[in-house]
Parts: structure tokens; C-alpha cells; sequence
């Protein structure tokens, strides 16, 4: 698994999470942001980098439709265990 090469932000709580469940399922970056804009979600790579790296404040459709596509539940994505 690559490391990742900036340290995490303060933006929001749920990047590193999304991250590490997206990785975990064996996700691609770009894979998984095609599913979120099939979802309805307007977002590119650029910004969803940000998002995972908490550098931006992710909205509540987007992590509504993460936890969707990640198949997992809203507390999972907010999980304090890995802050």
C-alpha cells in the first residue's frame, strides 16, 4: 500500500477514514470516483484527493453517498479509532 506523501489535515474527520476503507476494499482512487459521480455526485480528482487528505470539508451528500458506495454506515466514516 503507498504511503501517503502529505501529512493530514484539519478540514474534516471522515478523510483519513474514507481512505482507509476505500483502500481496504481495494479500491483505486479514480474507480472510486467514477462510483461517486454515478451517484450524483459532482467531484474530481483534484478535490477528492483534498477531501481524503482533510484538507477540505467534505459535504453531507458527499459522505452520504461515500458510505453508500463503501457499503458501510455514516459512524463508520466519522469512527474516532483511527484519528
Amino acid at each position: 500500500m503507498k504511503t501517503r506523501k502529505k501529512a493530514y489535515g484539519t478540514s474534516n474527520i471522515v478523510g483519513k477514514n474514507i481512505e482507509r476503507l476505500r483502500k481496504a476494499r481495494g479500491i483505486k482512487q479514480n474507480d472510486f470516483i467514477s462510483k461517486i459521480q454515478v451517484m450524483g455526485i459532482d467531484i474530481n480528482p483534484t478535490s477528492y484527493s483534498k477531501l481524503e487528505g482533510q484538507l477540505r470539508i467534505a459535504t453531507d451528500k458527499e459522505i452520504y453517498v461515500i458510505a453508500k458506495v463503501l457499503g458501510t454506515s455514516l459512524e463508520d466514516l466519522f469512527s474516532e479509532d483511527s484519528i
